[in-house]
């Protein structure tokens, strides 16, 4: 029956540029300026850009170096990553007074599920109001959000009006949004994906509906499905307070590029102990070791084993990136090695499969008032 259907009002909230605004913040010299968070030395990278580092260009994972032609007047900031943390939390203190539905996805972003609230307003778009407000009022800091009946939408929402604003996608117009929605909009569309779509016609929401189950299952294997059912509107991934951990890393930037295997030994060792600390602190184990690899020329490579068992020994760990390394020869001098685990003994979120339940449910949605 349509009335038993999960019917959601999701907020996404996103800080406004959040490590960039809290160095403003904090110092006032740095307010209007462009500036960037990490990138300092030859070899740093951009963690983080206020909007007016922005508009030259500059973006968080660029190379301080390329930043810096890009903008001359770019100023450095070192991060500090628990002042960051400390405000996040004072932001996540006033999702609590909203819902307990509170899915943190990073220190500066969340899902909030305010289908039933604290304060019994039932109007999620006022709710994101007068979140945000709280948030420069207490804080001191802007931020954006997405409202929406599931958590794609939202995301993608809370991009539209940044900074400091936010997007309603009522019931009403989410397949209609979809379809006028530029593919890289879409949450889970690559670069890589988005260039493969191109080529065969997709261009936005609307070409990519056009396509049936069969053909997208054929052409982007396992994201076939989802891409199939996120551009109807169904996507019932729901707000989960306590997010299972699917992976955990650690990774080494070089002062040097590296060219020889054997130095890059030594740099796996420290690695790997990080790995096996970080498990043992989270108290977890995976199966799936990644060896990670960032060339000199920027270049990423990635080499994966998957064991028959859960590990989290730091010489198992260490012993599987030695036989990754040694898989094949390298393409270039490398400047990162990098370690993770997935397939984590805490991973068993199953994607749940879409029924014509779950597709009607969009249809029962449509007349949800928001």
């Amino acid at each position: 029956m349509l009335n038993d259907l999960p019917i959601r009002k999701i907020i996404h909230v996103d800080m406004d540029a959040f490590y960039a605004s809290v160095e403003q913040m904090d110092n006032p010299d740095l307010k209007g300026k462009p500036i960037a968070v990490g990138g300092g030395g030859k070899r740093g990278v951009i963690s983080a850009a206020s909007y007016e580092a922005r508009q030259f260009g500059v973006k968080s994972a660029m190379s301080g170096r390329l930043a810096e032609k890009l903008c001359p007047e770019l100023i450095f900031v070192r991060p500090r990553f628990d002042r960051y943390k400390d405000i996040s939390n004072r932001v996540r203190k006033i999702f609590f007074d909203y819902t307990d539905l509170v899915e943190p996805l990073s220190l500066d972003e969340a899902y909030l599920d305010v289908t039933e609230n604290k304060i019994g307003l039932p109007s999620a778009t006022l709710i994101a109001k007068k979140i945000r407000q709280r948030i420069f009022d207490e804080v001191g800091l802007t931020a954006s959000a997405g409202i929406s009946t599931n958590k794609f939408i939202a995301k993608v929402a809370s991009d539209y009006n940044k900074p400091n604003g936010q997007k309603t996608v009522n019931p009403e117009d989410v397949l209609q949004f979809l379809e006028d929605l530029d593919i890289r909009k879409f949450y889970g569309v690559g670069k890589v994906t988005a260039e493969k779509m191109y080529q065969k016609g997709i261009f936005t929401g609307k070409d990519l509906k056009s396509k049936s189950l069969e053909y997208l299952d054929q052409n982007f294997g396992k994201s076939g499905r989802y891409y199939y059912y996120v551009v109807r509107g169904i996507h019932n991934s729901e707000v989960k307070p306590n997010r299972i951990r699917k992976s955990l890393a650690a990774e080494r930037t070089f002062n040097e590029n590296l060219s020889s295997e054997i130095f890059m030994l030594e740099k796996l060792d420290h690695i790997a102990e990080e790995v096996s600390k970080r498990l043992e602190k989270s108290r977890v184990a995976g199966k799936t070791i990644t060896l990670k690899i960032k060339y000199s020329d920027f270049t990423l490579q990635t080499r994966s084993k998957t064991l028959l068992y859960y590990i989290s020994d730091k010489s198992i760990i260490l012993e599987t990136a030695k036989e990754l390394l040694y898989q094949e020869k390298l393409n270039n001098s490398v400047r990162l090695l990098g370690i993770s685990l997935s397939n984590l003994n805490t991973d068993r979120d199953k994607k749940p499969q879409s029924t014509e339940e779950d597709k009607t449910s969009v249809s029962a949605q449509l007349k949800f008032e928001f």
